[in-house]
């Protein structure tokens, strides 16, 4: 799969510096081997009809979801990598019309809403997550699962393997950091959390809609 490598648009980092859900590494494997099963395990509990994927980047889960038969449909606010995720539609004979460049903050709920959003790692990188999850509250139908990078475990393990010491850990492009607890409570004023995972070193959340039962 073809990633962005570290481009930028509009002065923001875009997409995944590298394929890591590829990698050879062993300690990257363990990591998103734990990340996939419990995004996974949440995709399962919410069993929707259909689905979107809010940051979506160059397609990864899109594909995944795909591949399974499922109704699915990704946006990113990046033209860069939606043109890279048409790309990979491509070579995997997988319709690419199902990408869109758009902003989650200019989501609208007549054409972006489905029974599932998925919006993972991309709240760290907004100057206003309290809008973004004002707007997916207006485009999730029923479930929502959403995850961030869990602080400071995240940063600790990038200084560890000697990564971004003059930043403290902080990845550049994060511009919001949150413990679970605090994501929790951000979250929480927006929708009903239904599960809280932790995955290695993510805080993963799978919420309902206000006038969905948190069950």
């Amino acid at each position: 799969m073809k990633v962005s490598g570290g481009l930028s648009e509009k002065g923001v980092p875009v997409g995944n510096t590298y394929n890591k859900y590829s990698s050879s590494n062993p300690v990257v494997r363990k990591l998103m081997h734990g990340f996939e099963s419990n995004l996974l395990g949440l995709l399962n509990v919410a069993a929707p009809s259909s689905i979107h994927e809010v940051g979506c980047g160059e397609g990864y889960w899109v594909f995944r979801c795909l591949e399974q038969g499922l109704e699915i449909r990704g946006s990113d606010f990046s033209d860069i990598v939606i043109e890279l995720a048409k790309e990979n539609a491509r070579t995997r004979d997988l319709p690419e019309g199902v990408f869109s460049q758009c902003s989650v903050y200019d989501l609208k709920a007549d054409k972006d809403a489905a029974d599932l959003i998925i919006c993972c790692e991309v709240l760290e990188h907004l100057d206003q997550p309290e809008k973004a999850l004002e707007v997916l509250q207006e485009v999730t139908r029923k479930h929502i699962i959403l995850s961030v990078p869990r602080e400071p475990v995240w940063s600790v393990l990038n200084m560890v393997r000697g990564k971004y010491w003059s930043e403290l850990g902080n990845t550049p492009g994060h511009i919001q950091r949150w413990s679970q607890g605090a994501f929790v409570d951000l979250v929480a004023r927006y929708f009903n959390v239904v599960q809280v995972r932790s995955p290695l070193p993510w805080t993963m959340l799978l919420c309902t809609t206000l006038d969905h039962p948190a069950v």
